[in-house]
């Protein structure tokens, strides 16, 4: 689904985006990253920052990297957000990013870094709000051209504070409402996601399991909540407040996954995971599996999701998890 673009800063046009991306390319990076969040945010001194602008709350989602560790565990306000996606990181874990338009908790975390796969997938919202640890020193000019609002600590650090319940990187936290005064509303949700009664066919699915190397998500149905119970590596998924997470939709997306340009100071590449593409998808809704087709012609367009005959596949009311896997 092709969404109608609003009007966009004249630095952060696709094409410096793309020379950007080109030249970091061709230069390679040698940034430790590895080490820990706040070794990155301290990187952030060392280039140019783009100007700080006002976050216009009125079209601008809120995303948030957020630590999938399990000394991350359990996370605060994920059971709030619009969105979740998963994707893949170094060593074969996982990271979340958080979408929040319809609610903005009082806080988020922990936060942890962002990675290059974050620009292309955020490219269908509006000048999102991109609050993250750090980054890879080389990857933080590509930040800057993105078109989005970068909010990391050393530029907004009256919105994010270290907690006392978690060992450090672990016990970094955002508070959403010193970053934006308000939720922006469901019309920011420029994803092309469909919401109403289910699709035709599909087959009784009582759980779901998606591994990455060194991560799992399990998703099981629960008829008394009409929703998918959410476990990470083999653990029921909750957050700080004992509330159990679970998603109305859980979309397990097949994409490519291959090395980025980035990688640490052993040597390991960081995943980047394509979501501008095509491919199959399972969409598990109402206690059903439907195997579906996704296409994403461009960056800035959202991800229309169809059955084999084409007809649009709508997603039932409430948080969609999209766990980003591996194509084979």
């Amino acid at each position: 689904m092709r969404r109608t673009a609003r009007p966009r800063r004249a630095s952060t046009t696709v094409a410096l985006l793309a020379a950007t991306m080109t030249a970091a390319l061709a230069a390679g990076c040698t940034a430790q990253h590895s080490q820990s969040d706040d070794k990155r945010s301290r990187g952030q001194g060392q280039h140019t920052p783009a100007p700080h602008h006002s976050v216009d709350a009125a079209g601008s989602v809120l995303a948030v990297k957020i630590d999938n560790a399990p000394g991350a565990r359990p996370q605060t306000g994920l059971d709030s957000a619009d969105i979740v996606y998963a994707e893949q990181v170094e060593g074969g874990l996982s990271r979340l990013m958080a979408v929040y338009a319809t609610t903005l908790p009082k806080v988020v975390g922990p936060v942890r870094s962002a990675r290059e796969s974050d620009l292309e997938l955020l490219r269908q919202f509006d000048e999102p709000t991109l609050a993250f640890s750090g980054a890879q020193h080389k990857l933080l000019p590509l930040i800057d051209q993105a078109p989005l609002q970068a909010e990391p600590p050393g530029r907004a650090s009256k919105a994010y504070f270290r907690g006392t319940g978690k060992a450090a990187p672990h016990n970094l936290f955002l508070r959403p409402a010193r970053l934006m005064p308000s939720a922006p509303g469901p019309a920011a949700l420029t994803t092309g996601f469909r919401y109403g009664a289910a699709p035709t066919g599909g087959k009784a699915a009582k759980a779901r399991t998606v591994r990455y190397p060194a991560a799992g998500f399990t998703f099981t149905w629960s008829p008394g909540l009409h929703r998918y119970l959410v476990a990470m590596d083999g653990t029921p998924t909750v957050t700080t407040d004992g509330k159990r997470v679970a998603p109305a939709t859980v979309v397990v997306q097949y994409v490519k996954v291959h090395k980025s340009a980035f990688h640490d100071f052993l040597g390991n590449y960081t995943p980047y995971t394509e979501t501008v593409g095509s491919g199959r998808a399972d969409v598990l809704r109402d206690g059903r599996v439907y195997d579906v087709n996704w296409k994403r012609g461009t960056a800035m367009d959202g991800t229309s999701f169809t059955t084999k005959d084409g007809k649009p596949v709508n997603f039932a009311k409430g948080q969609v998890w999209v766990v980003l896997a591996q194509a084979s």
